[in-house]
C-alpha cells in the first residue's frame, strides 16, 4: 500500500486516466473527488462488496 500526504486541492494520479482531488478536510475525515473515464466504475468498497455478492447470488449455478 502507497501511503501519500495530499493538502487541499492537491491530485494524486493513478495511471494516466485516473485522478484523486482533494477537496475538503474536516477532522479525521478526508472528502476527495474521483476522475475517471465514463466506463470505469468508482464505488465504496461496502458498496461493491454487496454488489459481488448479488452477482454471485444471482449467478446461475454450474455443475462440474
Amino acid at each position: 500500500m502507497l501511503v501519500l500526504s495530499r493538502a487541499i486541492g492537491e491530485t494524486i494520479s493513478i495511471g494516466d486516466d485516473i485522478a484523486l482531488h482533494i477537496i475538503e478536510l474536516n477532522g479525521s475525515q478526508v472528502k476527495f473527488g474521483v476522475e475517471a473515464p465514463a466506463g470505469v466504475n468508482v464505488h465504496r468498497a461496502e458498496v461493491y462488496q454487496k454488489i459481488l455478492e448479488r452477482q454471485a447470488a444471482e449467478a446461475p449455478a454450474t455443475n462440474p
